[in-house]
């Protein structure tokens, strides 16, 4: 049935609200037995690329001249790289750096959340480049934002300078919110993972709810606040430990 042309996606000078009624999909170079949705990249004027992966059992990712970042949002996938082998569940992530050569390959119908970036490295300070990390959402500590018991933060990357980037989830309890209307300098991809609630992102404010997917540019002015009786639950990225000027 025709919508006449509605739609809750809306594309604006600092933020991106892709919402699954336009996703379109496409087979990325090297991909086999799946497809992407792409939801931000350069083109959109992110620094980063952002993309989910649907792969069939036995579907695999292609390769990236980029550091990666995958969280599996449901099914199973093998990681395979030069020195490790590792299958992954829902909630296991992994990172990937530039340079060693990896594969990942479905177990069975998989959907993943893939984001990539140009690593920015730190020169003349002695930071060593950031090595393949795997590991569970659920084994990583939970702290509540702000001191709110509401509002529960997991950090999936560590807080060091090896990392040019981080990548969280973020839980809110029905009703909970964000404290303060947050304008900052990190760019923002975001993927809801479960529930949903109300997003302030300049000065449009927008329903949404799981399988939507939100680009916030630097200075976005952002809050977020969860509806309903379920738990509202997002992967957020954000760039990280690099100072402005690059």
């Amino acid at each position: 049935m025709h919508n006449l042309g509605y739609t809750r996606s809306a594309n604006r000078r600092d933020h991106l609200l892709h919402t699954p009624d336009t996703f379109i999909r496409t087979v990325l170079p090297g991909m086999q037995g799946g497809a992407a949705i792409i939801h931000v990249s350069p083109a959109a004027g992110a620094a980063f690329t952002q993309y989910t992966a649907e792969l069939e059992p036995g579907g695999t990712l292609g390769p990236t001249t980029a550091q990666r970042f995958v969280y599996v949002v449901s099914g199973s996938v093998d990681v395979s790289t030069e020195s490790s082998f590792n299958s992954l569940n829902a909630g296991g992530y992994t990172y990937l750096p530039v340079g060693p050569g990896h594969t990942l390959t479905a177990q069975q119908t998989t959907r993943l959340a893939v984001i990539e970036k140009i690593y920015q490295p730190l020169d003349g300070v002695g930071v060593p480049t950031a090595t393949v990390l795997v590991g569970h959402e659920d084994k990583v500590a939970s702290t509540p934002l702000m001191g709110d018991l509401d509002l529960q933060v997991r950090a999936l990357l560590p807080d060091e300078l090896s990392f040019d980037f981080a990548v969280n989830t973020m839980t809110y309890q029905p009703g909970a919110a964000l404290s303060m209307v947050e304008v900052h300098v990190m760019e923002h991809g975001l993927l809801m993972l479960e529930g949903g609630g109300i997003y302030r992102l300049g000065d449009d404010w927008y329903p949404v709810t799981a399988g939507d997917f939100i680009w916030m540019a630097p200075f976005c002015p952002q809050w977020f606040g969860a509806l309903g009786k379920q738990p509202a639950k997002y992967l957020i990225y954000k760039d990280w430990n690099r100072h402005p000027l690059g």
